[in-house]
C-alpha cells in the first residue's frame, strides 16, 4: 500500500515546544530528557562522532552539529552571538532535524532554542549525578543569563538542590533569575561577588556568555570536594576558569577532540588526561571516588545530546497536537518525474487564474 503524505514533516514551533514542555511539566521534561541522554551515552560507541562544524566571526559563531546511530540521523543549527542581547536578540538560537537513515527522509523539524536550553541543563544534571558530592544541596550559579533558571530546575529536580547562591555582573539579571524561581521553594541568595557566591557551595555552575578568555573562578576560590559544572566555554578563545583549577581537578568531557579546542582544557597541553563521561556512565571508569576530589565537567555541548533531545521530542509528540504538518518535501506521483510535478502545478495555476 502506498504511503500517503510523504511531503509532510512534523514541525515543532516555539509555541508548540512551550506547550509540550508545560503540558509535560518543566521538571518532568528535564528528568525525562536526562534519561534519554543517559540512554544514548550508554550506547556512545554506536554513534558517528565529529566535532561540530563551526564558522567563526568577530561577533560570534554559527555551527552545525551532526550525528547518527545508524538508524536515525540528527543535526542542529546553532549560533552563539553574545552581543545580540544589546539589540534585544537571543545569544543562542537553534533548530534541528531528525531523519530516517534508511530513506534519508526527515522525520522531524523542530525549534531548538528552548530545547537546547533544556538539554544543556539536563546534560549538566546527568554529569552531576556521577561527579557531584553525594547529597549536595547548595549550588552557586555564576552567570544568570538565559541558561540559569534551567540549570537550577534541573539540579533541583534531579539532585535535590535546595539552596542557590547567585552572582552576575548584571544585578538586574540576578533579580530576574530569583523572581523566575521564586515559587519553587528554593533558598536563593544574591551575592556581591563570585567569591561570596561559591562560599559553602558543593556544586559551582559557571554559565557566562562573553566570547573571551575570562577568569570567572580563580584557584583560591575552589576548595576540596566541590564539583564544577563549567557550561559557558563553547568555542576557541572562550574560557571561564583559571588554568590552576584545571590542574587540581579530575576532568570529565563529552568528546575530547571537540573539548580540547572549545572547552576549558584548551588551556592545557593536548595530551593532558581527561575522562570521557560515557565511560563513567557505562562503569568503565570512576567518576567521583573520594570526598576531597575536585571534579570538573568541561561541558561544551555535543551532537549526541541534541540527537537525544530530538529523539525524546519525537516520542513525546505521539498522540499530541503540538506540531504542524509542514509541506517540506516534493512528492510527485512518479518519483522520477519531478519536472512533471512542476508542469502540473503550472496547469493548475492557469486554471485558477481563468476561473
Amino acid at each position: 500500500m502506498p504511503i500517503v503524505n510523504l511531503n509532510l514533516v512534523p514541525f515543532v514551533s516555539v509555541e508548540n515546544m512551550m506547550d509540550l514542555v508545560l503540558e509535560t511539566g518543566i521538571d518532568a521534561f528535564l528528568v525525562e530528557l536526562a534519561q534519554y541522554i543517559e540512554e544514548d551515552f550508554r550506547r556512545w560507541e554506536h554513534f558517528d562522532k565529529t566535532p561540530r562544524v563551526a564558522s567563526h566571526s568577530a561577533e560570534g559563531v554559527i555551527e552545525l552539529m551532526p550525528t547518527s546511530d545508524g538508524r536515525l540521523y540528527g543535526f542542529k543549527y546553532v549560533n552563539g552571538h553574545p552581543k545580540n542581547t544589546r539589540s534585544g536578540r537571543q545569544t543562542v538560537t537553534a533548530f534541528g532535524v531528525l531523519a530516517d537513515v534508511e530513506t534519508g527522509y526527515p522525520l522531524l523539524l523542530s525549534e531548538m532554542t528552548i530545547l537546547t536550553a533544556l538539554r544543556t541543563a539536563a546534560m549538566s544534571a546527568v554529569a552531576a549525578r556521577y561527579l557531584a558530592p553525594k547529597n549536595a544541596r547548595t549550588m552557586a550559579l555564576i552567570g544568570t543569563g538565559a541558561q540559569s533558571e534551567f540549570q537550577a530546575r534541573a539540579f533541583r529536580a534531579s539532585l535535590g538542590i535546595e539552596s542557590l547562591r547567585l552572582f552576575d555582573v548584571d544585578h538586574g539579571a540576578m533579580a530576574r533569575c530569583r523572581g523566575n524561581l521564586a515559587d519553587l521553594g528554593l533558598s536563593i541568595a544574591l551575592c556581591a561577588s563570585p567569591e561570596e557566591a561559591v562560599e559553602g557551595a558543593e556544586i559551582i555552575t559557571t554559565a557566562t556568555a562573553d566570547k573571551q578568555n575570562a577568569t570567572i573562578l580563580t584557584d583560591n576560590m575552589i576548595g576540596a570536594g566541590v564539583h564544577i559544572n563549567a557550561v559557558g566555554g563553547d568555542c576557541p578563545g572562550k574560557t571561564e576558569l583559571h588554568r590552576d583549577i584545571l590542574l587540581r581537578s579530575s576532568i570529565f568531557v563529552e568528546y575530547p577532540p571537540q573539548t580540547r579546542v572549545e572547552g576549558e582544557i584548551q588551556q592545557l597541553d593536548p595530551d593532558h588526561p581527561v575522562v570521557e563521561l560515557w565511560r563513567v556512565i557505562c562503569g568503565k571508569e570512576a567518576g567521583r571516588d573520594r570526598a576531597d576530589q575536585i571534579t570538573l565537567f568541561d561541558s561544551v555541548g555535543f551532537a549526541v545530546e541534541d540527537f537525544s533531545a530530538l529523539r525524546y521530542v519525537k516520542e513525546k509528540l505521539k498522540g499530541s497536537r503540538h506540531s504542524t504538518a509542514l509541506d517540506l518535501l516534493a512528492d510527485p506521483d512518479e518519483p522520477r518525474d519531478l519536472y512533471g510535478m512542476l508542469l502540473r502545478r503550472q496547469a493548475w495555476l492557469r486554471q485558477v487564474s481563468l476561473a
